[in-house]
């Protein structure tokens, strides 16, 4: 489309008429161009001095005296193959009698100011391992700096150096930051001190762990950046630059930031008690698919299906259930199964708060009290139950079933269910195999056979039913669908 004054040129010079553009018209078009393009020269002047580079050391200890190094090695074969010492071989040092520990380089990244007194933000990958941490600032004062804490989960760290009066950072509102907004980093990609790349956001709450959602952006991060801040056009640090996608390890126009609010939860704790300490349940989750949420009543596909339930944890006393599907923790609603462990995790540890489940067809709310997390427990398999006498019922499945022992039920921890004995056909189809326990059957528990019975009279066998499994320690929903 053209402008108005493109339009007046193209007519005057039509006309054959000389002409020269006004003052006015040549200030507006360059002035309009300007105007649409950011400028972070500002930003830089501003947040620049905030921004630090690390460099991580570890100590090596050298070979022990009289140990042979791969160059003495083949100096050696040299002389006792040829008689002379390999060609412009360098010369080696005398050695010592006690091996000394020698501080070596290990890594470089980047961090950011957070206060006056000497707190210095960056990623736990950044100093993990390290034997010592130097903290250079934009003035060339180098500094040793103490570790207070790292998180692994959210790969956020904390250092502390001995210095007043540094220049800290002003901290954003990530819920104003919208997705194409410009934004810029600064850091020490490959160890070039503060250097500045700038791009958009383009996406937020972008899911790759399990405790944090990140911000994507398109600016350059590459080795070396890791612990730099995200800067937005307010000059407020949004984020903590922290990983990349790449296929040859070099940037590649995705770069991820974790937010800054998450990020100071994190650094609190960390100068608080130099560790973070997050809620737990007790509880193995899987997503709930489109469709089991249309079986089962649920509607759209939301919350988590609990596949199992720690015995003895909070979510066993509160009285969840394998098969319950959760959709709200604390008063907030869980979406997906990242939304869970999250909330969870953000809650501290003793706090009482209220869960909603999907059981049967209807909403359960209860009261949980959330405890501490601590290492991850590998479920133990359940033991095979012994057969008892089959039951016919469900043979237009594919089905064969039996109930279950006292002695069975209290071993595998369940009020009741059937045991599968056999699977064929559209059961076969859906999943289920021999040694599955059917805990439901659309929406209707299943304690007995007589429950069984009952539920599969109720059925419409053209329609696909959902089925509420047990097999080991979790549970899962199946959609068996009728034979055509």
């Amino acid at each position: 489309m053209k402008t108005a004054a493109t339009a007046t040129l193209f007519s005057v010079l039509a006309a054959g008429i000389a002409w020269t553009p006004s003052a006015a018209v040549m200030a507006q078009t360059p002035n309009t161009v300007v105007r649409s393009l950011p400028d972070f020269t500002d930003l830089v002047e501003q947040v620049g001095p905030s921004v630090v580079n690390i460099r991580t050391l570890e100590k090596v200890r050298p070979s022990a005296p009289g140990a042979a190094t791969p160059d003495e090695e083949m100096q050696e074969l040299f002389r006792r193959f040829f008689g002379v010492p390999i060609p412009n071989a360098p010369r080696q040092a005398p050695r010592q009698n006690k091996p000394q520990e020698e501080a070596q380089p290990r890594g470089v990244g980047s961090g950011f100011i957070l206060s006056a007194d000497g707190f210095i933000m960056t990623n736990a990958h950044v100093v993990e391992g390290a034997d010592e941490v130097m903290v250079t600032l934009t003035d060339k004062r180098e500094f040793k700096a103490r570790i207070v804490g790292a998180d692994k989960r959210t790969d956020v760290a904390v250092v502390k150096i001995q210095a007043t009066g540094l220049p800290a950072v002003k901290v954003g509102d990530v819920g104003r930051l919208r997705v194409g907004e410009w934004v810029m980093a600064i850091g020490s990609p490959f160890g070039l001190e503060s250097t500045v790349t700038a791009g958009i956001v383009s996406a937020k709450q972008r899911d790759t762990g399990d405790y944090l959602s990140f911000i994507q952006t398109d600016v350059a991060i590459n080795p070396g950046n890791s612990g730099g801040p995200l800067i937005n056009m307010r000059g407020e640090v949004v984020g903590i630059n922290s990983q990349i996608y790449s296929r040859s390890g070099g940037f590649m126009g995705i770069s991820f930031a974790i937010p800054m609010d998450e990020a100071m939860r994190v650094s609190e704790q960390l100068r608080a008690s130099g560790r973070v300490s997050r809620g737990r349940i007790g509880v193995q989750i899987a997503p709930v698919t489109k469709d089991v949420a249309e079986s089962i009543g649920l509607g759209k596909a939301q919350g988590v299906l609990v596949r199992g339930v720690e015995e003895g944890s909070p979510a066993d006393k509160a009285g969840i259930e394998a098969g319950d599907i959760i959709t709200r923790f604390d008063g907030k609603p869980i979406d997906k199964p990242a939304d869970l462990p999250r909330a969870v995790g953000n809650t501290k540890p003793g706090s009482k708060v209220g869960i909603t489940v999907f059981r049967r067809g209807a909403n359960k709310d209860l009261n949980i009290t959330v405890a501490e997390i601590e290492a991850e427990k590998v479920a133990a398999a359940a033991p095979a139950p012994e057969k008892t006498a089959p039951a016919a019922i469900g043979q237009h499945w594919g089905l064969s079933v039996s109930d279950l022992t006292d002695a069975q039920k209290k071993e595998l921890r369940v009020r009741g269910g059937v045991r599968v004995d056999a699977a064929t056909d559209a059961a076969a189809r859906a999943g289920i195999r021999e040694g599955d326990l059917i805990l439901a059957v659309a929406n209707s528990e299943v304690t007995s056979l007589k429950d069984f019975e009952l539920a599969m009279s109720r059925v419409d066998k053209n329609r696909p039913t959902s089925v509420l499994i047990r097999r080991g320690d979790g549970a899962q929903y199946v959609l068996i669908r009728p034979t055509k």
